[in-house]
């Protein structure tokens, strides 16, 4: 049961990375700094969910884990949380260099958090497709859930700043897009390179895969990627009209579904330590 709770713990770890990606993609004076400091707050708490979860497994429930992987999972997302603090404070005031490198550390610390957690699942040797699949399953989803959960974050701007210009709301719109598209790629890419090339332990998970956990795998694909690329159709039409109250209230549903995908994600890689 504690690889369970480790397993799933690692969603809030892609929304904390993932949504600190995504403040990216709008301008930082476009749109008021209340935007800024409520989502950083939002994906720092996701953060430190992950930090004392992790925290809380290797040093209570299995101390003999401290110098394991799952020991250094432990600092590496507490180096995350440190500069995302940091970050989110620099928000209440002006110390422009210091919120700069403070973003630039917390990203690069979160996809080195996030590509260890991802690590931990690996079976095979360190020379192998899976070395570059498993993190790049991880970040990928990350990006996609980030970048979900930022658009409806900024569609609630939308009902407080009156008047604000919709090239903000439209690029954060084709951020989700795109990383939707890319994880599905690289979801099916994945599959493709552990059938042709990759170890004997990941095939096993493939054959498990499909003979034992198949109605897990058509759930996990239609209530998560594949609901996401119609809600994402829609959000589209919805801000061609324009009315961003519908395409945050889409969002919404988004989010679940890919809040919903990645959960049931996690629990096939707990079953099978495929990254799907």
């Amino acid at each position: 049961m504690i690889e369970f709770a480790h397993t799933f713990l690692l969603v809030f770890g892609q929304l904390a990375v993932g949504g600190i990606l995504a403040l990216s993609v709008p301008e930082f004076h476009e749109i008021e700094r209340g935007f800024f400091k409520s989502s950083a707050c939002v994906y720092l708490g996701c953060g430190v969910a992950i930090l004392l979860g992790k925290a809380y497994l290797v040093l209570f429930a299995r101390p003999e884990t401290l110098w394991s992987l799952h020991g250094l999972e432990v600092g590496v997302w507490f180096v995350f949380c440190l500069f995302c603090g940091i970050y989110t404070y620099t928000l209440w005031g002006d110390p422009f260099v210091l919120r700069a490198r403070a973003y630039v550390f917390s990203l690069f610390s979160g996809i080195v958090a996030l590509s260890i957690s991802a690590s931990s699942y690996r079976q095979a040797s360190l020379l192998s497709v899976e070395t570059v699949l498993y993190p790049l399953s991880f970040l990928t989803s990350a990006a996609m859930l980030g970048a979900v959960a930022t658009g409806m974050s900024l569609g609630h701007w939308y009902l407080i700043q009156l008047g604000l210009s919709l090239d903000p709301f439209k690029r954060v719109f084709k951020f989700y897009a795109g990383t939707l598209i890319a994880y599905l790629s690289v979801l099916i890419f994945a599959v493709g390179l552990f059938l042709a090339f990759g170890s004997e332990s990941t095939r096993s998970g493939l054959t498990q895969l499909w003979a034992d956990h198949r109605a897990l795998l058509a759930l996990r694909l239609v209530l998560g990627p594949l609901a996401s690329l119609s809600l994402a159709y829609m959000i589209w039409r919805t801000l061609q009209i324009p009315q961003t109250m519908a395409a945050t209230g889409l969002f919404y549903i988004a989010i679940l579904s890919a809040i919903v995908g990645e959960f049931l994600g996690r629990f096939i890689l707990f079953r099978t330590g495929l990254p799907l």
